[in-house]
């Protein structure tokens, strides 16, 4: 069995939260059908008729536009528990960069990255290697990292084009300790948040309680990080105040009952079905309300737990650790309050909530599967897409900054920064000078602060100079970002354009002169 192609679309969608309410939906579109063609059929050529008509027919492509989303976006999961080891050189299959359509975003949740405290010092103080090795990896693809939250070993990175930047906005990371009584964050959960084109989006990334006999405690340790951790945002609170949430991460739960040699066979003849009635996810999720919130697509791949490292082969050692699938990928797509049913059928067809209506969102899982080539640990990598479908909540950028005239380091260069919509704009933000290609929001060659002493008005064009001696030399391609400290994001990003070579490159034989078109 081929999980890549044989595995089916697992589909969720924020206008409903059980086949029910889809029902619903389709019978409130089918009613103002069949009042049109009743319409249609009693048509006389009086003028009150032909309004009926006209209003019907309105109605009913409202729905059909409420719930067919225009815009598709593509979401890369990737969960990995790294058992301390230092990554591989080459992520490219993890993350299956040449995949078609492109990715949009990207989530990739670790688990047990070194944290002895000599390291985790230093990796407060430089990016660590896993988060270099993917940086490195996807900036030369236009990706730039969104955000990223650590705990320990616990680490979350979120990529996104670098196009999508602009409309990432309110980014929050936070975090709950669950190792220890709560005091040590060896468990626990790392979370980042952020409103992308208007919808709510959360990635939690656990590392739950090990061993075959804590189930109960898992559990609570997964509701225990739902109810308590809080972004500090007024409409979305808590995890489950999102639209969409996305938890995947070394989950920890194990496959009861069955013997070692059974579970072996099951893996080898492929009948991992056998197996999914006794993983103890499955099992809890018939016992607790708030696990039947999350989805999953089918366990069509190999339990990812555990193997010796840099090979295929359960664990021989002398434990001889019964494999699991420890490594999972949930989401949850906020269910959508429906009109009672005694309400008419006209404010059923009309009623929204809070807006929600307006904007909805569909998720898709395409593909659930691991990656067996990678052995550095003695877990798989799990791996999840998504078709994320969904009509934005808005198109346009707060701030439009652009260059004005050429740029070189040989004179002061000028710019330009015009406030479109209003927002919690601050004296603190910034706009700074990118190398296309670059890694993140603190990657740039130099920045300036906006206008200081007053805030801009709407549609105000304010210019700033930028010191000749903070322009790079040498010559090449940039954007220019607009950084928000309140949101904690890029918010605007003007066109690329061609800094030229500075003659004191020259000068200073950063690059060969040129002489009757040789170099020299």
């Amino acid at each position: 069995m081929d999980p890549w192609t044989d595995s089916p679309r697992v589909r969720s969608d924020s206008m409903s939260s059980s086949a029910s309410q889809g029902s619903r939906s389709k019978t409130v579109l089918r009613q103002r059908l069949s009042q049109l063609m009743t319409c249609i059929e009693d048509l006389s050529s009086d003028d009150e008729a032909s309004e009926e008509v006209s209003r019907t027919l309105d109605e009913a492509f409202q729905l059909c536009g409420r719930f067919i989303p225009s815009d598709t976006f593509r979401l890369h999961m990737v969960t990995w528990n790294v058992a301390t080891a230092e990554p591989p050189e080459d992520v490219t299959a993890l993350l299956q960069l040449d995949v078609q359509p492109p990715t949009d975003l990207y989530a990739i949740g670790l688990q047990e990255v070194n944290a002895t405290p000599v390291r985790f010092i230093s990796d407060l103080i430089v990016e660590d290697s896993w988060s270099h090795v993917f940086m490195n990896t996807l900036a030369p693809r236009g990706f730039v990292k969104v955000t990223s939250v650590r705990m320990q070993g616990l680490l979350l990175l979120v990529f996104a084009k670098q196009a999508h930047l602009p409309y990432i906005r309110n980014i929050r990371t936070t975090y709950t300790r669950t190792g220890i009584f709560g005091y040590w964050g060896n468990k626990g959960g790392v979370s980042a948040r952020f409103s992308f084109y208007g919808h709510m989006v959360c990635f939690l990334n656990c590392h739950l309680a090990a061993h075959m006999n804590y189930t109960l405690q898992r559990v609570d340790e997964f509701e225990h990080i739902l109810e308590t951790q809080d972004f500090d945002i007024e409409d979305t609170p808590q995890i489950r105040d999102h639209k969409v949430a996305f938890c995947l991460g070394d989950l920890n739960f194990r496959i009861s009952d069955h013997g070692l040699h059974f579970l072996r066979s099951s893996i080898n003849s492929g009948r991992l079905n056998l197996l999914w009635d006794k993983d103890q996810l499955n099992m809890m999720k018939k016992k607790e309300p708030f696990l039947q919130e999350f989805e999953e697509g089918p366990l069509n791949f190999k339990p990812t737990y555990k193997f010796d490292r840099n090979s295929d082969t359960y664990d021989t050692s002398g434990k001889k650790r019964k494999p699991a699938w420890t490594d999972r990928i949930l989401w949850r797509v906020k269910p959508k309050s429906l009109p009672s049913e005694d309400d008419d059928d006209e404010k059923a067809s009309t009623s929204t909530d809070d807006g929600q209506d307006e904007c909805p969102i569909l998720v898709t899982q395409d593909k659930y599967t691991s990656d067996m080539s990678y052995g550095v640990s003695d877990h798989k990598p799990v791996i999840a897409t998504f078709s994320v479908e969904l009509k934005k909540g808005y198109d346009t950028t707060l701030v439009h900054v652009s260059p004005v005239g050429v740029w070189s380091a040989d004179q002061d260069a000028l710019l330009t920064y015009t406030v479109q919509e209003d927002f919690m704009s601050s004296t603190w933000d910034w706009i700074g000078l990118y190398k296309v290609g670059f890694k993140s929001a603190s990657d740039y060659e130099t920045f300036v602060w906006v206008r200081e002493g007053e805030l801009p008005e709407i549609n105000e064009v304010i210019q700033i100079s930028v010191d000749k001696d903070e322009i790079p030399l040498l010559g090449g391609q940039y954007v220019l970002g607009y950084y928000s400290t309140n949101m904690q994001s890029i918010i605007g990003l003007s066109t690329s354009f061609q800094i030229l070579e500075s003659k004191r490159a020259v000068m200073e034989g950063l690059v060969p002169e040129d002489v009757n078109g040789l170099n020299k």
